[in-house]
């Protein structure tokens, strides 16, 4: 690494945790003050009973764009708010903390949809090409990448799809922009981009995995989501 590059990186890392600390304390102080005055402690379960999952996306801020309070909710966070991967923190969110409804909640601009499983192991690799333990560890390690839509049953070309209609989820607190089929009630992009189209098969093959996992308690609400990075809009998939 070129000594400025070097350089940079110590004087950013030094530069982060410094405004994490400063903040940290800042914070600290105010909730004191705050809490000392009338509010309750926040209670460890969440008030919800709401589990979001979302990706670790900078630009992805759930309290902000859902309306949800602290207290209100778990926000699981993984690369693409990926279910399976965050699967252990589902069954503690629920078995231990009551949690009983799951919002999927993915967005356009994902990285998702940059990579596969196959040229991620490869970069890995390349990073350090003597290393057998690497090649070993990284090969056993399912990215999950977004879906190809080959025989998938996503149609994106669909006839019959209404004009966009404002609907509310009380739960989640979003009002969404909704496009549906008359027949199925299923929710489908309203153009033919396939980026879009693999976005809205992500957040379905998210729903339905939790669906049918027998991991999941019984019962539970699973619903699926996109946030228009680009309008800050939120659509409801299914």
């Amino acid at each position: 690494m070129p000594l400025r590059h070097l350089a940079y990186s110590l004087y950013a890392c030094n530069s982060n945790a410094f405004n994490l600390i400063r903040h940290c304390s800042s914070n600290a102080t105010s909730t004191t003050t705050t809490n000392s005055a009338s509010s309750p402690p926040i209670a460890l379960p969440p008030t919800k009973r709401l589990a979001i999952l979302t990706c670790m996306d900078a630009r992805i801020n759930p309290f902000e764009q859902l309306g949800i309070k602290p207290g209100e909710a778990h926000i699981i966070r993984n690369a693409g708010g990926m279910a399976r991967d965050a699967l252990r923190s589902l069954i503690i969110s629920q078995r231990l903390l009551g949690t009983r409804e799951i919002a999927v909640y993915h967005h356009t601009g994902c990285g998702m949809a940059t990579f596969t499983t196959p040229y991620l192991r490869q970069l890995v690799k390349d990073s350090d090409p003597l290393n057998q333990e690497v090649a070993q560890m990284v090969d056993g390690i399912d990215f999950l990448d977004w879906p190809d839509l080959v025989g998938t049953d996503v149609d994106v070309t669909a006839a019959g799809v209404d004009s966009r209609v404002a609907k509310t989820d009380s739960k989640v607190g979003v009002t969404a922009n909704v496009e549906s089929t008359p027949e199925s009630g299923i929710l489908v992009p309203s153009d033919a981009d396939s980026s879009i189209a693999r976005l809205y098969q992500s957040v379905r093959s998210d729903v339905r995995f939790l669906q049918t996992n027998p991991l999941v308690l019984k019962g539970t609400k699973v619903t699926g989501w996109v946030h228009w990075v680009e309008t800050g809009q939120a659509t409801r998939v299914i």
